[in-house]
């Protein structure tokens, strides 16, 4: 349907042709750019995703918000330049993370749409939260660790002993965040860093300072590609943008492979 506004039901043809699962949990990861014009926008666009999924489908979404970093390359790029004095007004004016209302930031309309979704939950995790809507919703975001970025007690790890499915429409696999818990799960000592951010306490804005695992997705894109080659992984089209719909399980554990022999 390239030029053309996609409707509720061409989505739908879309997905189903794709394969999206009926039931589960899907981590969705979107660029409705690439998808073209939905009539409707976000809206739409989740409403045929449920559609496909069903009434016991979750649909799961990263809501993420580096802008909140001190430590963060966003906040890095937009103080690049700055005197001291800029920076410091800029920084004096970054709000602290309240999960309840922060907008996400860099993660597309379509995960912006299902964390302001009535009945969605997220988690708590200043910088890397997760935003879920359907039946599992609870479960998936109830715990994320402050040093757990995207590993075993983050919502990731929910979504892999859940055997969830990967849908990445209109982004490539070097965006599918799932990588990051292969990642975690490589032998050896982990490589850490400082991490810092501001967070609400009590009504007022404090600074959150903790050390966790420095994540690296310099190598996703290639790794990706990698788990685009292997039977499981489906590939087609939702409007004008390629899809991909990949297992969780068999992604996650051949994605660490591919780290522990090529890193």
């Amino acid at each position: 349907m390239t030029g053309r506004t996609a409707t509720r039901d061409e989505l739908v043809a879309d997905l189903t042709t794709l394969g999206v699962p009926r039931g589960g949990i899907l981590l969705v990861h979107c660029s409705m750019r690439r998808i073209g014009w939905i009539d409707g926008g976000a809206a739409t666009l989740l409403a045929a995703i449920r559609e496909v999924s069903g009434p016991a489908g979750t649909v799961v979404v990263p809501a993420q918000t580096p802008n909140n970093s001190l430590t963060s390359p966003v906040y890095r790029a937009a103080t690049a330049g700055m005197t001291d004095a800029e920076r410091a007004r800029y920084t004096d004016g970054m709000p602290g993370f309240d999960p309840d209302r922060t907008p996400s930031y860099g993660v597309g309309g379509l995960a912006e749409h299902v964390r302001s979704h009535p009945g969605a939950l997220r988690s708590r995790h200043p910088q890397t939260s997760f935003a879920a809507l359907g039946p599992a919703a609870a479960e998936v975001v109830r715990t994320h660790d402050l040093d757990c970025h995207l590993g075993e007690r983050s919502p990731l790890g929910v979504l892999y002993r859940r055997r969830a499915t990967i849908l990445m429409l209109g982004v490539g696999t070097a965006k599918c965040t799932a990588l990051h818990l292969a990642e975690y799960r490589l032998d050896g000592p982990a490589p850490t860093t400082e991490y810092s951010c501001f967070v609400m306490r009590d009504g007022r804005r404090a600074l959150a300072r903790f050390p966790a695992r420095k994540l690296d997705d310099s190598d996703f894109g290639e790794a990706g590609d990698d788990l685009l080659r292997h039977s499981w992984a489906v590939t087609g089209r939702v409007g004008d943008a390629e899809a991909h719909l990949l297992p969780m399980v068999p992604a996650v554990d051949r994605a660490r492979e591919w780290f522990a022999a090529n890193r």
